[in-house]
């Protein structure tokens, strides 16, 4: 009985975890971690990069019920290309003209659904679902995402990288994968039509006059 027990207590006994040693590397070592097909360059590329992906993809769209589905898909497609990547140093930036591209695509998409009825567009901007967001801010915000509705894709995307996200305007042009010149006229053209209608809304026309914002 003795010997039984103790092979009773040995079986019963927790067998070892095995934990998943944490990436470790700049992002060259991460990019050949993805064309070699790591498992854990892939999970640590999507970690390293999730919060930049949602960011974008959240500045152009605004809130959208699909935001998840769409961060994924950027990051799937990311992976999936990284073999045609030469130089890591690009890393961020190629994966921002990924996530950019996707946004446009879904722009796009929802055009379409609202030619035919079927999507009335963002009622509210991503920092409008935070709590503890200013109430003021958040109409704001909202009633802004409205406007973008408005807009074509192109300069809806120039506008809420460079104006609300605050990007760098090269980094604009090269997110956007078209020149600088193109990019200011995009905005330009962007920033006319969104304050000739922000004038016509009592409380985008209050928050223009106290801040000169957006304009």
């Amino acid at each position: 009985m003795g010997k039984l027990a103790k092979r009773t207590r040995a079986a019963d006994a927790p067998r070892g975890v095995v934990r998943v040693l944490p990436f470790e590397g700049d992002d060259d070592a991460l990019l050949r971690g993805l064309v070699e097909g790591q498992p854990i360059a892939t999970a640590a590329f999507c970690d390293r990069y999730s919060d930049h992906v949602k960011r974008v993809l959240g500045r152009i769209l605004g809130a959208d019920s699909e935001l998840l589905d769409l961060h994924q898909e950027v990051f799937m497609k990311a992976v999936l290309a990284a073999p045609k990547l030469e130089d890591a140093r690009n890393l961020r930036g190629w994966l921002t003209v990924i996530a950019v591209n996707r946004a446009k695509t879904e722009l796009r998409k929802r055009a379409r659904r609202r030619w035919f009825g079927l999507d009335p567009g963002a009622k509210e901007a991503p920092e409008a679902l935070a709590p503890g967001a200013d109430a003021d801010a958040a109409e704001a915000l909202a009633r802004t995402y409205r406007l973008l509705d408005e807009m074509a894709a192109d300069d809806r995307i120039a506008f809420t990288l460079r104006i609300i996200d605050g990007m760098e305007l090269s980094a604009v042009a090269a997110a956007c994968n078209v020149s600088l010149a193109t990019i200011k006229r995009r905005l330009q053209r962007a920033q006319g039509r969104f304050v000739q209608r922000a004038r016509r809304d009592e409380v985008l026309r209050d928050w223009l006059q106290q801040g000169g914002r957006w304009s």
